[in-house]
């Protein structure tokens, strides 16, 4: 090497070292949540340290809510910092507002994208009414505190965060029953992760939430047809629902002047019963309806020839002479009106009468005549816990009473007065069991949806009967999360015209109202066009009259957004119709053939995999003659 040159100093590489903080000797043992604010409604105070006076001062007072941080400093590990609360409670969860996430790409989205909820403080998954309070719903923002006061517990109590940090946050909600009235109150908490392997810092964030999907354009196409072509992304599901279990409270215990949540609905000879099944499918009457506890149930009632006009809840005036108490233990009452009145005959057609005349059960040779099949009830109440009026539509039938029973159905929902509420599907993404929105698309505007049953997405019925052609109209709502199966029988004889037949058959298995667009999310409003998935239809095309045997609906679904709150999204739904030829049958005989409707979810989430930042180059400059005189 030349005399006058001097060999440069090579980069160290940067070593990470795994660091595992040690708790000190003055740490509790047993780790639990330390306070950082209490809030009743707008009331705040800070936690106190052990040793101190509850009058001593505190030492640095800070604006709520703060940053949201992914980990505790080494300081904050051993101590909380008591924050004063000026907001009553957080911000919806989930929310989509107007405006749309940063990107870093270039590559527009089509639509507002609901930003990824990841502070506690903001998360609400309860939340799923368009500015109205849902029922013991605690950190739903919607609700003041007279609404507060009806509550008898929170349905969701503790909201955490990510859970492999080595501090997490909690927002816990509760119901201070003891003040009158009585009284929300919230917390936000930091809780201590006690394993040792917990994430101290994320310098990662992206590492938190699904990855965004991409919008095919002319530019990326090509690439995103070469990786994604013909290969199918699925991870197993967890397609659960929980069930909330509470009881009742007891009904002579202290006396108020108004309703509240879970308060069986008292009338002028007793209560608002509501048939039910109780230990078997078999209808209970004794089933009293609890106040702002919207039910749906369906449940077998048993009959015997001669009992046509004595069973009480086979007759309208079990359902429409009770006069509802506005408040507990008063004398206001309110008269149940009818609202409307359909008549269903043996053979299965439905008329809705023009008249809400009261019909009484006929006994006409074995066929029993204005049986009640169902019992819808409307109940109006207002923001100070009382009933203001209440409607009941009824579906009358007449019903063969040699086959010894009959399938009744019963349904009571609660409306608040003054206000035209919108039911969810989920906020935003959609939840397990709730029914799939739906709705008709108008050129140059946006979505026109349907608030009635025939008008959202519903899926043929199967009937006692199993007769294709006379369950037209019979339909059952499609629920997000749950593949379904039904079907009916078609007797073909040598008469049958495939020409008739292919079109009846093709409109009992759509429906009369069969929409053309989805909701992609579960609070999709009606005026964003973007946020609503067109329907596809894969019909075949056969040269030759063939009927539809299948009816096949796929959804396709993928999670979005963060890792600790992911909502599910409709990504595409596609309707196939399967047909088949006529069979030929011989004179005097009939074949029967089976006609099925299905509906499939399909999970094409791409696995959640950990992100890492690209590894270290090492630049080390030599000098031109280091290999002298070897080269």
């Amino acid at each position: 090497m030349g005399s006058g040159a001097a060999l440069p100093l090579l980069r160290p590489l940067a070593l990470c070292f795994l660091v595992l903080p040690l708790a000190p000797s003055t740490t509790v043992q047993t780790p639990g949540p330390s306070v950082l604010a209490t809030s009743t409604d707008g009331a705040a105070t800070g936690p106190q340290p052990e040793g101190l006076s509850s009058s001593a001062p505190t030492a640095e007072t800070t604006p709520w809510p703060p940053e949201p941080s992914l980990g505790p400093s080494a300081s904050e590990s051993s101590r909380s910092t008591s924050s004063p609360v000026e907001t009553p409670g957080p911000s919806p969860a989930g929310t989509r507002g107007t405006s749309r996430p940063a990107s870093p790409s270039a590559t527009p989205h089509p639509g507002s994208w609901p930003q990824p909820v990841m502070d506690v403080a903001k998360l609400c998954v309860c939340d799923l009414l368009v500015d109205q309070c849902d029922i013991n719903c605690c950190c739903d923002p919607t609700c003041t505190a007279a609404d507060f006061s009806l509550f008898t517990t929170c349905s969701v109590p503790v909201v955490t965060g990510e859970s492999q940090l080595c501090g997490q946050q909690e927002a816990l909600y509760s119901i201070d029953t003891s003040a009158q009235p009585p009284k929300r109150t919230y917390q936000l908490a930091d809780k201590v992760n006690p394993s040792v392997f917990c994430l101290q810092t994320i310098n990662y964030k992206a590492a938190l939430t699904f990855q965004p999907p991409e919008i095919p354009t002319s530019q990326n196409f090509d690439r995103l047809l070469q990786d994604y072509g013909g290969i199918h992304f699925s991870t197993e599901t967890d397609l659960t629902s929980s069930a909330e279990s509470e009881t009742w409270r007891a009904v002579n215990g202290a006396e108020t002047s108004r309703y509240e949540y879970r308060d069986p609905i008292q009338t002028a000879d007793g209560f608002l019963w509501l048939p039910a099944p109780l230990f078997s499918s078999q209808c209970a009457d004794s089933n009293p309806a609890g106040f702002l506890v919207n039910q749906a149930v369906k449940c077998n009632r048993m009959i015997q020839a001669d009992e046509c006009t004595t069973i009480p809840a086979l007759s309208m005036q079990f359902y429409t002479n009770s006069s509802i108490l506005a408040v507990p233990k008063s004398n206001r009452t309110v008269k149940v009106t009818i609202q409307s009145t359909t008549v269903q005959l043996l053979e299965g057609l439905r008329t809705r009468l023009a008249s809400s005349a009261v019909l009484l059960p006929t006994l006409q040779d074995q066929t029993c005549n204005n049986v009640v099949l169902g019992a819808r009830y409307l109940i109006t109440f207002t923001e100070a816990g009382e009933i203001a009026s209440a409607a009941v539509s009824l579906v009358l039938a007449t019903v063969n009473m040699t086959a010894g029973f009959i399938r009744q159905s019963f349904e009571v929902r609660f409306v608040q007065q003054n206000t035209q509420p919108v039911i969810l599907s989920g906020n935003p993404g959609y939840v397990v069991g709730l029914p799939i929105k739906a709705g008709f698309g108008s050129p140059g505007s946006g979505i026109i949806q349907s608030m009635e049953e025939d008008g959202q997405l519903t899926m043929l019925r199967s009937t006692s009967t199993q007769d294709c052609l006379a369950v037209e109209g019979i339909r059952t709502p499609v629920l997000f999360g749950y593949n379904m199966m039904s079907g009916c029988q078609l007797r073909i004889t040598k008469d049958a015209d495939c020409l008739l037949l292919a079109p009846a058959l093709l409109n009992v298995l759509k429906g009369q109202k069969f929409p053309d667009s989805v909701a992609a999310f579960g609070n999709s409003e009606p005026q964003n066009r973007l946020d609503w998935v067109q329907i596809v239809y894969n019909i075949s095309q056969p040269s030759s009259c063939e009927i539809p045997v299948r009816f096949e609906i796929e959804v396709k679904w993928t999670k979005y957004g963060s890792l600790v709150n992911p909502q599910a999204k409709l990504t595409s739904l596609t309707v196939t119709v399967v047909t088949a030829a006529l069979p030929q049958v011989d004179s005097g005989s009939e074949r029967t053939i089976l006609i099925l409707s299905t509906v499939t979810f399909v999970d094409i989430s791409a696995p959640a995999e950990p992100g890492y930042k690209s590894r270290p180059t090492v630049e080390a400059k030599l000098p031109f003659d280091f290999f002298f005189p070897f080269v």
